[in-house]
């Protein structure tokens, strides 16, 4: 197979790299991990042995428009990991020459468009963004079409690289396709297209790279072999993009470079620190769960959640829109699925309808314990929301369907329905959602997950976790300090790359904080609401498509 090569960008200034062996003890050598979320980043000091010394946040704004548009601004990522990161080092008291590694994890399926200076060419497109989507329908048809996509193309685009472009507009192939027809002039000055992931590892080492996993959504790779992943010219051609607009590849899991000493003089770290090629979410947040084993399944619930495992093959159900795709650890394939709104509807709650800034409430500003107060109000209604049923689809929906215009809302609300009840009704909303994906999950794996981890800023709630338990049916393993499985995961992966630690020694890093068993009477009640709550999405899904298609993708394709 042949591959062109990949854009030029001004090269780094030379920094070797710093050797990993500081003579120390593994519970004194420590990484710098990063984990940049939707919200905005978190930056961690973490240990060969787990332990998190030191941890910061910053919040980043996100610019949503009513055409589907999602943006963030790279330079806000870029000052706040910063930011972060510094006083993460200084809360640890450990010290610049301790810490011998750097790596990142990232919200995936994004893109950002980079200039021959290696500087981002204006905001960022991220996942949420489903501007593309006309242009994906364009690309992905045939003579002879199935749900939208050529049947030749389709079988390609599977065999080779597992996936295929979301009719969402939502991958890295929709947002390349917006810039070009709608920003010509940022397509034209663009050098290269990164991940966030990948453009973070430019910003610290001055390398424009991809590494086999990051890649995977750009659909244009091959990765049959699991060791051998590459650009694939048919693939490119059936997406329409130009590889030389695409970075270079690098094995998971390898080391990158050495962080230049302007990313280190902000930082505050010495330069030459390895940095090692970083992984998406999804994948960190598998490490961080502990559930590294294959079959051995985690529940994550942040902005968006998800059910995923790791697995021994590659496989693909178009129907789900659930793939096995290389994995954060190196030689392994993982479940990759998503629902595009998961604690995000709690967010949504507080700020759109609760303590909104309007006419009505101009002060706007939500007390800080407010998502606790939430938790306490569901807690406080019956199994079942006194018959409310809300629907979290607020942004689409990717798996077990992918439909960029199906919308949330509540349902079956009367004159006695109060503000407690609708609360409840949309932690159960998003549990009802992962009930609907697990039995999409274990038909694609063919296995049963008798228990999931669970980790995201949603499994700091004891009460969400009981909901899980009962709606699904299976044991729910509340994972400690949960909001922290990413940034933990994206540190586990740096310290295995570095030699530090072995696949087999991370399940012992992280530790269960509480076990919840699906209560029978709770799992009674909800059984029904189950079904219920599929059948309301078939039966709106029309609705919706004609209520929005035209508004969000600008015409009526």
């Amino acid at each position: 197979m042949r591959t062109s090569p990949g854009p030029t960008l001004p090269a780094a200034a030379p920094t070797p790299l710093r050797a990993a062996d500081t003579g120390a003890g593994a519970d004194e050598t420590y990484v710098l991990a990063v984990d940049l979320g939707t919200g905005g980043p978190k930056v961690a000091v973490v240990s060969a042995t787990g332990r998190i010394a030191a941890h910061a946040f910053e919040r980043v704004a996100l610019a949503l428009g009513d055409d589907g548009g999602a943006e963030q601004e790279p330079r806000e990522w870029w000052d706040a990991i910063v930011a972060a990161g510094r006083r993460a080092i200084a809360e640890s008291g450990v010290l610049p020459a301790k810490i011998v590694g750097v790596g990142c994890t990232a919200q995936w399926s994004g893109t950002v468009a980079v200039g021959a200076d290696a500087r981002a060419i204006g905001p960022s497109i991220i996942w949420m963004d489903s501007r593309g989507a006309n242009a994906v329908r364009r690309v992905v048809r045939g003579t002879v079409n199935v749900q939208g996509y050529s049947v030749a193309k389709a079988a390609a685009w599977v065999r080779r690289s597992g996936g295929i472009p979301s009719l969402s507009g939502k991958d890295p192939v929709g947002h390349i396709h917006f810039l070009r027809d709608e920003r010509p002039d940022v397509y034209a000055a663009t050098a290269v297209f990164l991940e966030p992931v990948d453009y973070l590892n430019l910003r610290l080492t001055g390398l424009a790279r991809a590494s086999h996993d990051s890649i995977t959504l750009h659909w244009v790779t091959d990765n049959r072999d699991i060791d051998a992943v590459a650009y694939d010219d048919r693939l490119l051609g059936l997406a329409g993009l130009d590889r030389s607009l695409l970075p270079d590849l690098v094995p998971t899991g390898s080391v990158l470079g050495g962080v230049t000493p302007g990313a280190a003089a902000e930082l505050g770290l010495l330069p030459g620190t390895a940095v090692v090629a970083g992984t998406a979410d999804l994948h960190s947040a598998a490490v961080g769960s502990g559930a590294v084993e294959d079959f051995e399944g985690h529940l994550y619930i942040g902005t968006s959640s998800w059910i995923s495992c790791h697995v021994p093959f590659k496989k693909t159900d178009v129907l789900t829109n659930i793939a096995s795709i290389p994995s954060g650890l190196p030689g392994r394939y993982l479940v990759a699925d998503e629902h595009e709104t998961g604690g995000a509807c709690l967010t949504w709650l507080r700020d759109n309808l609760l303590y909104p800034r309007d006419a009505l409430d101009p002060g706007g500003a939500p007390p800080r314990d407010v998502l606790s107060t939430l938790n306490d109000m569901a807690a406080g209604v019956e199994p079942g929301a006194r018959g409310v049923l809300f629907t979290p689809w607020l942004n689409g929906e990717r798996s077990p369907v992918d439909d960029h215009t199906i919308r949330g809302g509540f349902h079956n609300i009367s004159l006695s329905t109060t503000r407690s009840d609708m609360v409840r009704a949309v932690f159960e909303g998003v549990a009802l959602n992962s009930a609907w994906l697990l039995g999409a999950v274990e038909k694609f794996t063919k296995r049963r997950f008798d228990s999931l981890a669970f980790v995201g800023g949603g499994a700091n709630s004891d009460l969400w976790a009981q909901i899980h338990a009962d709606v699904m049916g299976r044991t729910i393993r509340q994972i400690d300090e949960p909001v922290l499985a990413n940034v933990r995961g994206a540190g586990l992966l740096t310290h295995l790359a570095l030699a530090h630690i072995a696949v087999a020694d991370i399940p012992a890093m992280v530790a269960v904080k509480a076990v919840y068993e699906p209560d029978k009477d709770a799992a009674k009640v909800y059984a029904p609401r189950l079904k219920e709550f599929v059948s309301l999405y078939e039966k709106t899904r029309g609705i919706h498509k004609r209520l929005n298609r035209r508004r969000i993708s600008g015409n009526g394709d």
